[in-house]
């Protein structure tokens, strides 16, 4: 039977600044899924990418003083080395300037032309320049977007308009039909809201500005930034030939901010075109810095690459999708980081596994020794518990964009295995097959819980098993207690996690 494919997004980065916090979250929680995905045995097509066309792109390349693509090229080198460093393994990376995609985007654009979805008229109403979206005159608080908060400008020009008001009834059959297919819940009854009130007709074209990607037939025009923008899943899938199979998507996962971007103009787009909607989209929560909004202004964006060279990748990759349910705001703080460390990373697994090869080392020369499953004494019995119900409990939460619960169960049972060395004491065990049968368990216990923080921390994960004699696994299949070979040398390393002081 072949591998199941799994198709997986994260949005395309707008380029009119340099990258954050925000985009490093959504980037590592995928590249968490994708890992995950390929040790189940998955065929997974990972893509992330930039967003480079639309008026704020053109006005920041006039401020800087460089031509539009010089700029979109420097600021998307920018987000592809802050990928590298965070050891983010895509398959794809998608830029909108490309051949690729601006083949796919004039033929969805026919497509939907052809089936007449996509009329001439006249726009007239407000306009966000920040968040390239249309408003009416009911969404704005207090005469501003109400999404970034910034001044919004009334705009009156000649369009073309795509009939969104013809899907709203669509969607929200879909939507009924398919519970996951918004998640989290909160999220899915905010779109059910809103398709509730009524959709109107979207303006999907521009004459004020150039920089994008022209009206097939009408070059007077610059198509709609997010039309342009979101087609790129479809790019990457290989549309229009779709020779892969890739399509439709997995997992469009996405920040809370462009929801309704997602969930209500992209599918209504597909089902227009006649193709599948994705599987599931996921919208998490925001960061706050110290429980302030993140802003220039304030002087307190979080540099994701400043961070992760400070503490290590591992650390910071583990505390983003450590610290708080994904789906949920969480607030960044140093010292929220610096805990997380020591307790977790330092104390819990770091220490186990240096405990662990130190035994090793001192009682059996480095050799893991075999087990002597007679000799157990009641001691492993929590321990095994835990692990063999691993599985399935870390399967569920992964299954579920569930990143947090995930690494509860795997610390529940790092955290039992340091009660275990304790109620053991191997130290003081007379008994050399009681001791030989300890040692095995810790091993044992640490070759299975580095497969379990792979797709977190990818590095401490392969530093684990190479500490330990084994290659890292490449599926969950390897994970059973008792498929470690005895007679393996391990090797002492230096401190997986050094305490932070």
């Amino acid at each position: 039977m072949p591998p199941k494919t799994f198709y997986i997004t994260t949005p395309i980065y707008y380029v009119n600044d340099v990258p954050h916090i925000g985009h490093a979250y959504t980037t590592v929680a995928a590249d968490a899924v994708a890992r995950y995905r390929r040790l189940k045995g998955d065929r997974v097509l990972f893509l992330t990418g930039t967003d480079e066309h639309g008026q704020k792109v053109e006005k920041a390349a006039e401020a800087s003083g460089l031509s539009p693509q010089e700029f979109v090229d420097n600021v998307c080198r920018r987000f592809r080395e802050l990928w590298q460093q965070l050891n983010i393994s895509n398959d794809d990376f998608i830029k909108t300037t490309e051949e690729r995609h601006k083949k796919a985007v004039t033929a969805i654009w026919e497509t939907v032309a052809k089936k007449g979805d996509i009329f001439l008229g006249e726009y007239e109403d407000w306009y966000c320049t920040s968040d390239e979206s249309f408003l009416t005159e009911i969404q704005l608080v207090d005469g501003k977007c109400p999404d970034c908060g910034r001044a919004v400008e009334k705009l009156k020009e000649e369009s073309y308009f795509f009939r969104l008001s013809k899907y709203g009834a669509l969607l929200l059959k879909h939507i009924e039909e398919n519970p996951s297919f918004i998640q989290p819940v909160s999220k899915r009854n905010e779109i059910v809201s809103f398709l509730k009130e009524g959709l109107r007709d979207l303006s999907v074209s521009r004459t004020t500005f150039k920089w994008g990607l022209p009206v097939p037939g009408d070059a007077r025009h610059v198509i709609y930034v997010w039309f342009d923008a979101l087609t790129n899943y479809l790019t990457a899938a290989g549309y229009p030939d779709n020779k892969d199979g890739w399509w439709p998507a997995d997992l469009h996962l996405i920040g809370k901010d462009i929801l309704r971007f997602h969930t209500v103009y992209w599918p209504a787009f597909l089902l227009s075109a006649g193709l599948p909607l994705p599987k599931k989209v996921f919208a998490h929560g925001w960061w706050t810095v110290d429980g302030n909004k993140m802003s220039k202004s304030r002087g307190n964006v979080v540099d994701p690459g400043a961070l992760a060279g400070k503490y290590g990748v591992d650390a910071f990759r583990y505390f983003l999708l450590r610290e708080m349910p994904f789906g949920a705001d969480g607030d960044f703080s140093e010292k929220a980081l610096i805990s997380r460390i020591n307790s977790e990373l330092a104390n819990d697994l770091g220490n186990l596994l240096s405990r662990s090869l130190t035994m090793i080392d001192k009682y059996r020369a480095g050799v893991v020794p075999p087990p002597a499953p007679e000799k157990d004494r009641g001691l492993e019995a929590d321990l095994k518990s835990l692990l063999k119900a691993l599985p399935a409990e870390y399967s569920s939460a992964m299954d579920g964009i569930g990143f947090y619960d995930a690494l509860q169960k795997v610390w529940a049972v790092v955290r039992e295995m340091n009660a275990y060395v304790d109620k053991a004491a191997p130290w003081k065990e007379k008994d050399e097959e009681t001791l030989s049968n300890v040692l095995y368990t810790l091993s044992e216990g640490l070759r299975i819980v580095s497969v379990y923080v792979y797709p977190f921390m990818p590095d401490a994960a392969g530093k684990m098993s190479a500490s330990l004699g084994v290659e890292l696994p490449k599926s969950f299949e390897e994970t059973e207690f008792g498929k470690g070979e005895a007679g393996r040398k391990t090797t002492k390393i230096p401190s997986l996690f050094p305490r932070i002081q």
